[in-house]
């Protein structure tokens, strides 16, 4: 018995090794994590203006979307584009948006999923279904995984975030973070290359609703909207709470 108990032991051991030696554990900042003991639950999909609707020109379009996990991360961003728009404008705003993003950026489509204008209407952006998870090209080195929603506008300092925008992006938050992922937690994901603050590989912790500046050497999402990041995590939570 002794001698079969010795064979196992030495079969179990280069399994072990292997284990011992396998994905490098970087170290982690300390923080609450995101998922909740309990399945937790999301909000009913908002109204959204489909591509169809806002004219999208499809035969830009240079590659078929793909699909990620469902979003752990909502990142949000701001496009840069002055303020004062007439929110009638805002489909021929994201249809030149589509030519910059393939033709200037080189991009297979436009990189975020969702855009929300100054009156708080959301458009989906990149192609491939709104209520699938689409992998957009938003964050360099976390797409996985997430959701890139951008404010049209510029929200440097000194500028006011239209509360309607606000409510629209913590809509989108609420309805697309996964269901055991509380909006005020934080979430670990790995960088898959070297173009953010983290190199390819490395570990690094972010809140569930995040601004782009958390992950690249950027001001965006601007000082103004980043500012409001807690209020769009409060929305998100209360609204997956009715």
């Amino acid at each position: 018995m002794r001698s079969r108990r010795l064979a196992l032991g030495a079969l179990a051991l280069p399994f072990a090794v292997l284990v011992a030696w396998g994905e490098p554990v970087w170290p982690e900042p300390p923080g609450p994590v995101a998922a909740r003991p309990d399945p937790g639950k999301t909000a009913p999909r908002p109204q959204i203006v489909s591509r169809r609707d806002w004219g999208a020109d499809e035969g830009l379009v240079r590659e078929h979307a793909t699909y990620t996990g469902a979003a752990r991360v909502v990142f949000v961003h701001h496009t840069g584009h002055p303020n004062g728009y007439d929110c009638k404008d805002v489909p021929a705003m994201l249809r030149a948006m589509e030519v910059d993003h393939v033709r200037g950026q080189g991009w297979d489509d436009i990189g975020y999923n969702f855009v929300v204008d100054r009156c708080g209407t959301i458009y989906e952006g990149r192609g491939g279904g709104s209520g699938r998870p689409v992998h957009g090209a938003h964050t360099e080195g976390f797409n996985d995984d997430s959701v890139g929603v951008a404010a049209l506008g510029d929200f440097g300092p000194g500028t006011t975030v239209p509360p309607a925008m606000l409510r629209g992006i913590a809509k989108v938050a609420a309805w697309k973070l996964r269901a055991d992922i509380d909006p005020h937690g934080t979430v670990r994901l790995v960088s898959t290359n070297d173009d953010s603050r983290y190199p390819k590989g490395r570990a690094a912790r972010f809140h569930a609703v995040s601004g782009h500046r958390d992950s690249q050497e950027t001001r965006c999402p601007g000082d103004a909207l980043y500012a409001q990041l807690p209020a769009i995590r409060d929305e998100a939570a209360r609204l997956r709470d009715r």
